[in-house]
């Protein structure tokens, strides 16, 4: 049989196109209950690589002959030589491409809507790692908010639109990711926006972003407004788009609500979460479309792949915006919190441009789930 070798974009468009897939995943146990690839349909079996050096035969009762196969591992080179043996088996296999490292890493482009006067926007969902970073594009310009550190991407994507990046936006000091938003200002020219509550300790020029900013993209003028709402973190900023979608940072997401301890100061921060989601997002129209910089679990995908939700549903069923109780809320979001961000720390420290790690420190770092929301 052959061995085919597939690459993180074939895998997310399985993700999205909510195909059936069994994973064989021959990672260390911990590793893989810490992080694994999501599927809606996907099927899993972990068993550790070094269970596996003198030979299949155990597992091949448990090896579906009716679906596709992916082997994985956490570089590549473990997960090939399973799936040779698996090939010598009879049984048609694939293997991941770079493994969990570039699966944490891969950028999928999935098109949210079209705006006012022909402009367009577009959700960068990183399924590996939960981050969702946007592109706004109208009439030959682009604006960025919360890219992650893959800058090429982003560059790549503008220029085959045809568009040039004019504005970087950070809706806040990210703490479970390294930020590409200062590199692609830096490489393009484009003005970078930060908010300056969040931006005492950096190290590097930018522009404060704060409530009531509105900066206008390409002759079709669509509005990229900015509301302080802190929480999440002292500075955290939203935006509303074109006057429909409203772009939450990590205050709110489909299924959750943003953590407010990252910087250490839960208890301080609990109140400003509070008052953003229970009385400024409600001054906000119902209609507009919830597009936050995370999500947690994959269900939280729509079937085109994005993730986005119209903020009334959200009012309706996500937890965190019905505990009226104040104190069951403070208990909620500083006690039910899952682990903190892998280096979460250090990535602070980058983000201020303290600390300028290698790449492959850079990947160390981010390695493992999002856990930037209340459980």
């Amino acid at each position: 049989m052959s061995i085919q070798k597939w690459s993180a974009s074939q895998v997310a468009k399985k993700v999205i196109h909510n195909e059936e897939l069994f994973i064989l995943d021959v990672r260390n146990a911990d590793a893989f209950e810490d992080w694994k690839i999501d599927g809606h349909r996907f099927e899993y079996l972990n068993i550790p690589y070094f269970e596996l050096l003198d030979g299949i035969d155990n597992i091949l009762p448990n090896i579906p002959t009716d679906k596709e196969v992916l082997v994985v591992c956490a570089k590549e080179g473990s997960s090939l030589m399973v799936a040779e043996m698996l090939a010598e088996a009879g049984i048609e296999v694939a293997y991941l491409a770079g493994g969990m490292k570039s699966w944490s890493e891969y950028l999928e482009p999935v098109k949210i809507g079209d705006l006012t006067g022909g402009g367009e926007l577009y959700q960068f969902v990183r399924l590996g790692k939960g981050c969702l970073s946007y592109m706004v594009l109208s009439e030959g310009e682009a604006a960025i908010i919360d890219a992650v550190r893959f800058t090429d991407m982003f560059i790549t994507f503008a220029e085959h639109k045809n568009v040039q990046i004019k504005h970087v936006f950070d809706t806040h000091l990210h703490a479970d990711h390294i930020s590409g938003g200062r590199h692609i200002a830096e490489m393009t020219g484009a003005t970078y926006y930060l908010p300056p509550k969040d931006a005492e300790e950096v190290v590097f020029h930018y522009t404060p972003l704060v409530d009531g900013t509105t900066v206008q993209i390409g002759a079709s003028k669509i509005d990229v407004g900015a509301i302080y709402s802190p929480g999440h973190t002292i500075g955290s900023t939203s935006f509303v788009v074109d006057g429909k979608y409203l772009l939450t940072g990590d205050i709110l997401f489909i299924d959750s609500i943003g953590r407010p301890d990252l910087a250490g100061l839960a208890d301080d921060w609990v109140g400003d979460l509070r008052d953003t989601l229970y009385k400024r997002y409600r001054e906000l129209s119902d209609e507009l479309i919830v597009l936050p910089a995370h999500f947690m679990i994959i269900d939280e995908l729509n079937e085109d792949g994005t993730v986005a939700k119209r903020l009334g549903d959200l009012f309706v069923q996500n937890h965190g915006l019905n505990i009226q109780d104040e104190e069951e809320f403070r208990r909620v979001v500083t006690d039910e919190l899952p682990p903190q961000p892998n280096a979460y720390q250090e990535i602070r420290q980058v983000n201020m441009g303290k600390i300028t790690p290698g790449l492959d420190e850079q990947t160390e770092m981010e390695i493992g789930p999002n856990r930037c929301a209340v459980r």
